[in-house]
């Protein structure tokens, strides 16, 4: 059965510092949450800044998790508050029907994989060069691109995007509500190693329940990639009112 928590980090604490600076930190502690290792189950977590003193990470996994130990590195451990809710997901999964309207969030990394890269790396070129090139994945920079993207990704999900009317232009029911590089180091001790570098995107919007089994594995599954450093995540909620948006 699996179940989405969310568990809130104190923002001053050295350890959150850390996982901020470098997901693979918080990827760590996320693992760590998980009785069974090493871990074998789809964990999916993304990390969440709703306002400028608070700071979140949603985690899904397939089991139950336990988090006191992420509550004592990096939270609040003599908070009078739960500092870590977990909840069964299947409640959300059974509302999935075809025809249904739902708010989403998704943190992603929009990519493709391609043969013709405009500007490829150097380790890129090596691997285009071999007998049998299977492609490399290149990073979306553009927001049309992104917003492609997303909506291609979205419609593999079973899913489809609602349009809004903009000046007179159909357009995706989507924005884009942070955009960032997100650069960072493999910990890896004692090596020196190229820094890890991600378009990171966060899409809020509508989308329409068309697969619902596809949706569902979506769900479970995550959206693009990225997954190990806080992407695919893709949350669901009741759609607002016009007004409230």
């Amino acid at each position: 059965m699996p179940y989405l928590s969310r568990i809130h980090l104190n923002p001053l604490r050295p350890q959150a510092q850390r996982m901020l600076r470098n997901p693979q930190v918080l990827h760590a502690a996320v693992l760590g949450g998980l009785s069974r290792q090493p871990v074998d189950e789809r964990v999916l977590w993304r990390l969440e800044t709703p306002h400028e003193h608070q700071l979140a990470v949603l985690v899904l996994t397939q089991s139950t998790p336990s988090w006191e130990h992420l509550v004592e590195q990096a939270g609040w451990p003599s908070a009078d508050e739960p500092q870590a809710q977990v909840k069964s997901y299947e409640p959300l999964l059974d509302q999935i029907q075809r025809g249904r309207t739902f708010a989403f969030r998704l943190k992603a990394n929009p990519t493709s994989a391609t043969k013709k890269p405009e500007s490829p790396s150097e380790a890129q070129s090596r691997r285009l060069a071999g007998q049998r090139p299977r492609g490399v994945r290149v990073a979306h920079h553009r927001l049309p691109d992104q917003l492609n993207w997303l909506v291609d990704r979205l419609r593999r999900a079973g899913c489809s995007v609602p349009t809004d009317l903009v000046n007179g232009n159909e357009v995706p029911a989507v924005r884009a509500t942070d955009r960032h590089r997100l650069r960072f180091h493999k910990a890896r001790p004692g090596t020196q190693t190229p820094p890890v570098i991600l378009e990171s995107v966060t899409f809020d919007g509508l989308l329409r329940i068309e697969d619902p089994v596809v949706a569902r594995q979506a769900l479970l599954d995550g959206v693009g990639t990225g997954k190990a450093y806080g992407f695919g995540l893709l949350t669901l909620a009741p759609p607002r009112s016009s007004q409230e948006r």
